[in-house]
């Protein structure tokens, strides 16, 4: 292989790293009131959601130790 490097078509795109433009972009705009509400509506709405499901889900999954399930229904009971 021969140790001759071809040359790079575009040579902006091998300088690409080493540019530094001295345009500076425009400020992000800031969130208005409403959004900031918004925002914090819906996270609060997302952290309630998952606490509920929690609150609601636990006493489903814990062990029941009360002997639930050697109680038996009416229709096994012959009546």
């Amino acid at each position: 292989m021969s140790g001759r490097r071809e040359p790079v078509p575009f040579a902006f795109v091998a300088e690409a790293d080493r540019f530094r433009s001295n345009v500076t972009p425009p400020p992000p705009e800031r969130a208005s009131v409403g959004q900031m509400a918004g925002r914090w509506l819906l996270g609060l709405t997302l952290v309630a959601g998952l606490v509920g499901s929690l609150v609601i889900g636990t006493p489903a999954l814990s062990a029941d130790s009360s002997g639930s399930g050697t109680r038996q229904s009416q229709a096994t009971e012959g009546r």
